[in-house]
């Protein structure tokens, strides 16, 4: 199979590999961003390797989505000050 540039695809094919693009970027973008967000001890294993992992087209975010991620930061209860 010999490779194509990109102006001899046609325009079905340039728009899926437009849309891949754009949902590859997103999907990594919100893994790296979770990673960065969410504590260590609420992530299954190390979180560089996840990082790392997010490289890999699709399965590396798909993955940390399913697997990396364990339980919700969010449920904890905040600490709460009495400043008065």
């Amino acid at each position: 199979m010999t490779r194509q540039r990109w102006a001899d695809l046609t325009g079905p094919r340039r728009g899926v590999l437009i849309a891949a693009t754009v949902a590859q970027v997103g999907l990594q973008g919100a893994t790296l961003w979770d990673l960065h967000r969410r504590p260590a001890d609420f992530v299954r294993g190390p979180k560089a390797m996840w990082a790392a992992l997010s490289f890999v087209n699709f399965a590396g975010p798909l993955a940390y989505a399913v697997l990396g991620r364990q339980g919700d930061p969010a449920c904890i209860e905040p600490i709460l000050y009495d400043l008065s």
